[in-house]
């Protein structure tokens, strides 16, 4: 590929970002995360991809959107990547599959299965999608400093919404309500979309990468007639993530 001066899709280049990135799906949530940090300030805002960049414990730290799943996440990845980003943290919303598993909880992710096609284009299906374990480390004890209703377990990642949230209608109803029964007897706490693209991309790169995740609710607590009030606000899971930051670069230092 032709070497440009500035990456192609995020349209960064070295010194626009840091060693550690958070990532989040919309691009509104960025300016929310750079609020956490010091000396925040807009980097660049193209197609889903918006940065900011600015500073914690005296360390340059960015934030950077993919938009929804796991091919706009593997660009930005590779992309942040090449111009000197080496941790990510994934920060976004999910719903719940474990019953114990309510909204409002913060879902920390030690591994993640994948129904989704990205990662298979950089690892055969047999290679498990595993968080690095400093950052998962890290991300759970974040949420017990901060005293965060968490949970860990393995989320399940695909590419479709609506073949979640309305798999009668589609042709392939038969596989995907059987999938997701064996989720549910598996004990997957939640679905989301892109942490399995991620896992494994970071691994292909040899970089580091975790993810932590708000819970918006869970359709099968309200399939079992169990109070369920849904949450939109993703502050706590926000704030895992910067409290990571801050455990790893402190970690890192020694």
């Amino acid at each position: 590929m032709q070497k440009l001066e500035k990456q192609f899709h995020i349209q960064c280049t070295q010194g626009d970002v840091g060693r550690y990135c958070i990532l989040a799906g919309d691009p509104g949530r960025c300016k929310t995360i750079a609020a956490h940090f010091d000396n925040a300030e807009f980097v660049s805002s193209n197609r889903e991809f918006t940065i900011y960049t600015g500073t914690l414990l005296g360390e340059k730290v960015s934030a950077c959107s993919t938009g929804i799943g796991g091919p706009s996440a593997a660009i930005a990845m590779e992309e942040l990547h090449n111009i000197g980003a080496d941790t990510f943290i994934r920060v976004g919303t999910c719903g719940g599959i474990d019953i114990n598993v309510r909204a409002g909880d913060v879902v920390i992710a030690t591994g993640a299965i994948r129904y989704e096609h990205t990662s298979r284009e950089y690892a055969p299906i047999e290679y498990p999608a595993v968080p690095d374990f400093d950052v998962l480390s890290a991300l759970v004890q974040a949420a017990k400093n901060l005293n965060m209703p968490y949970k860990t377990g393995v989320v399940q990642c695909k590419d479709s919404f609506y073949g979640q949230h309305d798999p009668n209608r589609m042709p392939v109803s038969y596989e995907l309500l059987n999938l997701w029964e064996a989720w549910k007897r598996l004990g997957v706490k939640a679905s989301e979309m892109e942490s399995a693209a991620m896992f494994v991309i970071a691994d292909a790169l040899h970089c580091r990468c975790g993810s932590c995740f708000h819970t918006i609710w869970n359709q099968e607590r309200e399939a079992a007639g169990i109070d369920e009030n849904m949450t939109t606000d993703v502050g706590s899971a926000v704030k895992t993530a910067v409290e990571a930051v801050k455990l790893l670069i402190q970690s890192d230092r020694q």
